[in-house]
């Protein structure tokens, strides 16, 4: 029996940057989590895995069929979580993880599933196969608090703000990342491996940039995803091109030891 002077102590810790900055890179690299909604018929949570990617400000989104249990689910109620978080060698709950809560929507509006479609097929490209079949739709999720473990008695309860990437403003970079993305695919894959193996210690190979946004840019190289945080988050689009060039000259000067 608890004592009238003990103290019940708290399992949460503070929220700072550096678990704003885990939470986010969670998410940002994750390539599949559990998604659990509200079966209609039951009212029981319903769990099962789905591939993600995320939208530029973060939010992850996903791909699923009329077929799939989930979108019956979701279609009658928007409200879902998600686990994300891929557990390593040794004791599972030993990984960082974190659990994102919020509401799930369709995208409808043909400019949102384009933009979401091309990050999605770039994280997924087997997914071109099935991704534009009429039974299949996207969904984005808006999170309104999460829950973070980032090991042995690192939890965190976290707010909507502390997850996503903070978009006023930014427009102008909506509107170019699609291009920004392309060319550098197609026109300096030398630098875009530069900043996977300069910067987030990636093997050397064939890396591709599947997304860009205010706060980093998104590596993928097979299923090794890697996370490219800029030192200051852009202010606007125009910021965009002297960055990228920023990077690449401080990458190579990194691989060559200055």
């Amino acid at each position: 029996m608890t004592q009238p002077d003990e103290k019940k102590i708290d399992p949460l810790q503070p929220v700072d940057d550096e678990a704003r900055r885990l939470a986010r890179t969670l998410v940002r690299t994750a390539r599949f989590g559990t998604l659990a909604t509200l079966d209609p018929d039951s009212g029981h949570p319903l769990a099962s895995r789905v591939a993600l990617c995320t939208d530029m400000d973060g939010a992850p989104v996903f791909l699923t069929s009329t077929l799939s249990a989930h979108t019956g689910a979701l279609s009658g109620d928007e409200r879902c979580s998600i686990l994300i978080g891929e557990p390593g060698k040794g004791d599972p709950l030993a990984h960082p993880r974190i659990t994102l809560t919020g509401r799930a929507r369709r995208t409808e509006q043909d400019d949102v599933r384009e933009g979401v479609r091309r990050r999605y097929l770039a994280r997924h490209p087997k997914a071109s196969l099935y991704v534009d079949f009429a039974d299949f739709s996207f969904w984005r999720m808006e999170p309104e608090r999460a829950s973070l473990n980032g090991g042995f008695a690192r939890a965190f309860a976290l707010s909507a703000s502390d997850v996503l990437t903070e978009m006023a403003g930014m427009d102008g970079l909506k509107a170019a990342e699609a291009g920004a993305v392309e060319h550098m695919n197609a026109d300096h894959a030398d630098a875009v491996e530069l900043y996977a193996t300069a910067f987030c210690d990636g093997p050397p190979g064939p890396w591709s940039m599947t997304g860009l946004d205010p706060e980093g840019i998104d590596l993928v190289l097979g299923d090794d995803v890697r996370r490219l945080w800029f030192d200051e988050p852009m202010q606007a689009a125009e910021e965009m091109r002297p960055l990228l060039v920023r990077l690449a000259q401080d990458a190579r000067r990194k691989e060559a030891g200055g």
